[in-house]
């Protein structure tokens, strides 16, 4: 097990680029393995969590070659793939095995999906649930993996609203829903990321999108496309918040994706005062993106608005962070989905902020920060081995004199493999020991 040793640095100048968009390359392996004819893919994330994804659809099958961020994947069509001979092993991603369990659940061959200690603990119930009502036969550990996928059975179309805003359950049943008898819908009651329905409709499968209402028809197929990833927003959200609270700043982050059911940790920073410039707006790949510029900001607390909490879901550990840093108090509820991520986010960083002497208030459904200054810290914080943990209290040193010590950060390698050399290319002083 390594830590990060982050120490104080307050200069931050520089571009880069943040790697590959994690929910697109996950999506990109899933759905050009089950189209017809070949699919190359540039920018493809070389984490962890993409490349366990990557290999489940190899041991069923798919002939998929990848020379770094570039990957070739030949096609088996709608019913190629074939039976994996051991379970299939997903490592901490929650997408793989949420979107797989819609896909594999109208194939002909029974399946075992597991995972880590941290994704054997996280809540499968929201996607069996629904997917046993279409006529999936799943068996769980109390609603928990590991999942075991009996095949062999007719899926039949539902009209589904979700409970809670999550794009993994509704692209589970739109996946599923491509196999099934009849129009599968699924109805939103607050926007969340569209990837899914986007990329689809790059393969060319029709998806309608009404009202929050979300719909296909199973039965058709998809052709073989070519997909350019864009840099991932929540792996650039690190440095947005680090360019805002550093004493000294101006970098830039090039090509990020800015699909706008992503953005809410800009608009959220903007709020606060962040001094965030975007330029060069293009369509790359049916996807959004732009060049993001970070200066030194004064921040100020606010009340985190309703509507941009689903469109930020995975960023707010950065903007906790932001948040201490922020003259006022800031407050966040409507986030009761933070408490199943890969750790239960907010009374996992609220512990850290109180090692950091940072003033909180863990609420049932999110937490109530007041800005103030990080003291030495009296003990070394626990990530609890959540990747997006790690990174958060990584940048908090730009605004602390002592070194930050962050336990159990091997998970950063899931979403982001090379942090720390980017990091300290713009100025942080971050190092990994073992």
């Amino acid at each position: 097990m390594s830590s990060f040793v982050a120490s104080h640095a307050q200069s931050l100048r520089g571009t880069i680029k943040v790697p590959g968009d994690k929910s697109i390359s996950h999506r990109s392996i899933m759905l050009g393995s089950i189209a017809n004819g070949v699919t190359q893919i540039s920018g493809f994330l070389e984490g962890e969590d993409a490349l366990s994804t990557l290999k489940a659809f190899q041991d069923m099958g798919v002939k998929i070659e990848r020379k770094g961020s570039n990957v070739t994947i030949h096609g088996v069509g709608m019913h190629g793939l074939k039976a994996p001979s051991n379970p299939l092993d997903l490592g901490n991603s929650g997408t793989s095995m949420r979107l797989m369990s819609g896909l594999l659940s109208a194939q002909s061959f029974d399946c075992k999906l597991h995972g880590d200690e941290s994704l054997s603990k996280r809540p499968m119930d929201r996607v069996i649930d629904p997917l046993s009502s279409m006529g999936a036969k799943i068996d769980s550990q109390d609603g928990k993996p590991p999942l075991i996928i009996k095949g062999g059975h007719q899926l039949n179309a539902i009209d589904y609203a979700l409970p809670v805003a999550s794009a993994q359950i509704k692209s589970c049943l739109l996946l599923a829903g491509l196999y099934a008898e009849g129009t599968t819908s699924v109805t939103e009651g607050g926007i969340t990321r569209d990837h899914t329905e986007r990329m689809l409709r790059g393969f060319g499968y029709d998806v309608e999108s009404t009202n929050g209402r979300i719909s296909l028809t199973g039965g058709g197929e998809l052709k073989a496309c070519d997909i350019e990833v864009p840099s991932d927003i929540s792996s650039a959200a690190f440095f947005m918040v680090a360019g805002c609270i550093a004493k000294d700043s101006d970098i830039t982050l090039e090509a990020v994706n800015i699909n706008p059911t992503r953005t809410g940790v800009i608009d959220i920073l903007k709020l606060m005062g962040g001094n965030i410039v975007l330029s060069n707006e293009r369509v790359s790949g049916g996807e959004l993106v732009a060049d993001i510029r970070v200066q030194s900001s004064n921040l100020k607390g606010i009340n985190i608005p309703k509507e941009s909490v689903p469109l930020a879901i995975d960023e707010f550990p950065s903007i906790f962070i932001a948040a201490s840093c922020a003259t006022g108090e800031t407050v966040l509820t409507g986030a009761r989905e933070l408490r199943v991520k890969e750790s239960d986010r907010i009374q996992v960083m609220a512990d850290g902020l109180d090692i950091l002497g940072i003033e909180n208030e863990v609420l049932e459904d999110g937490i109530r920060i007041r800005g103030g200054e990080f003291c030495k810290p009296n003990s070394v914080i626990q990530s609890h081995h959540d990747h997006r943990i790690s990174m958060s209290f990584a940048i908090a040193s730009l605004r602390c004199q002592h070194e930050i010590q962050i336990e159990g950060v091997d998970n950063v390698q899931t979403s982001f493999p090379n942090f720390i050399q980017l990091a300290n290319k713009i100025g942080l002083n971050i190092r990994e020991v073992f």
